[in-house]
């Protein structure tokens, strides 16, 4: 049995009294205490670890959808990953689901469980082309962020975008109305051009800009239940590059980095390269870093989790690391194992390890 650590839950009630007059590290805005005291959490947890993280972990899997406290990585090691994140994309048309499928109502629904289990929420947002149209990786027009910053075209359109993304994360209560803390981390993998925000799309200017007035209109919009997360591809050479679009200290609270093994050698050499970046920058910065995602599509590797990613990330003072999900409409596209899965005995031994944190490491033990 793994060595279990204090619960969030408790770790919050302990730290209640001193930080409840704690302001947030963003100067911008007060947060709640279970937001501030989450971020405090996340930066005790390299001492002890680094969590494990799953997109859509509890949503859907390998054949299946929908089930109640289901989950691929739960089937294989018995136990939920210590970060789940979703997705918001189409949140900001008002649409019922988001763009794979799953009902946002349903996402509430397991941000609070995941909550109240002791574990952590990271939201992601792939949203669409407010200027053509098209979905996030529409990169027809280089003049889309320019056009929702303010004295933009569709500035006011963005900003209402922006208010249905803060309804949603305003409306992510418990039963008693608590507000539940979240990682937001919109505008990812910045440093590619693949998405209508990418690098080639806007100035260094103009993407500190779109994270400033995206942070401001969150927080006039009342969500003060949000951490922030930048996180670049492994495109960056060095710090300085890493930092070239930071839009500043007061709206961000964790640096993180998205990178995927194709070739085994390039993967190892681009997370090394990224890790090392990483904890200077957040030395510099005071900021919780993570792998914010990650990933070997279909596992073919039987010991990717005990021979390429553990002696990876063992080595660094991260917070987390997160794969991406295991989709149910594209069977071959998975990040995590499934039941009978190739790697499915090593991600045991993974989930083994005294150190690989989830949701049962995160609550007292009877």
């Amino acid at each position: 049995m793994k060595i279990a650590l204090p619960s969030f839950a408790l770790l919050w009630s302990c730290l209640l009294f001193v930080s409840c007059n704690t302001v947030s590290d963003n100067s911008m805005t007060e947060r709640t205490n279970e937001t501030q005291l989450l971020l405090s959490n996340l930066r005790k947890i390299p001492a002890s670890g680094v969590v494990f993280g799953h997109h859509d972990d509890t949503v859907y899997g390998i054949g299946w959808e929908g089930d109640e406290d289901r989950s691929d990585v739960k089937s294989v090691c018995g136990d939920f990953p210590g970060i789940i994140s979703f997705d918001l994309g189409q949140i900001e048309l008002g649409d019922t689901m988001n763009l794979d499928g799953v009902s946002f109502n349903k996402i509430r629904r397991e941000v609070v469980k995941q909550y109240e289990r002791g574990g952590v929420v990271s939201l992601s947002w792939h949203v669409r082309n407010p200027l053509t149209g098209g979905d996030a990786w529409d990169v027809s027009d280089t003049t889309v962020v320019k056009s929702i910053l303010p004295k933009g075209g569709v500035h006011e359109k963005f900003v209402m975008w922006l208010k249905q993304a803060a309804s949603f994360i305003n409306s992510l209560k418990t039963e008693e109305g608590v507000k539940v803390p979240v990682i937001f981390r919109p505008w990812h993998e910045h440093t590619g051009s693949w998405f209508w925000w990418g690098e080639k799309l806007c100035t260094p200017e103009e993407y500190k800009s779109l994270w400033q007035m995206t942070v401001k209109t969150l927080q006039e919009a009342g969500v003060n239940n949000a951490l922030y997360a930048y996180s670049t591809g492994s495109e960056p050479q060095d710090a300085a590059q890493y930092l070239v679009r930071y839009p500043g200290d007061d709206f961000i609270d964790i640096l993180g980095f998205d990178s995927y093994q194709f070739e085994h050698d390039t993967y190892v050499s681009a997370m090394e390269k990224m890790l090392k970046i990483l904890v200077d920058v957040g030395h510099a910065h005071n900021k919780v870093i993570a792998v914010t995602e990650t990933g070997y599509e279909g596992i073919s590797d039987s010991q990717w989790w005990t021979k390429t990613l553990w002696p990876i990330i063992e080595k660094y003072p991260i917070s987390y690391v997160l794969v991406w999900r295991n989709a149910r409409e594209r069977p071959t596209h998975f990040y995590a194992p499934y039941p009978g899965q190739v790697s499915a005995q090593d991600f045991v031994e993974f989930y083994n390890h005294p150190k690989t944190l989830f949701v049962e490491d995160m609550k007292l033990l009877n």
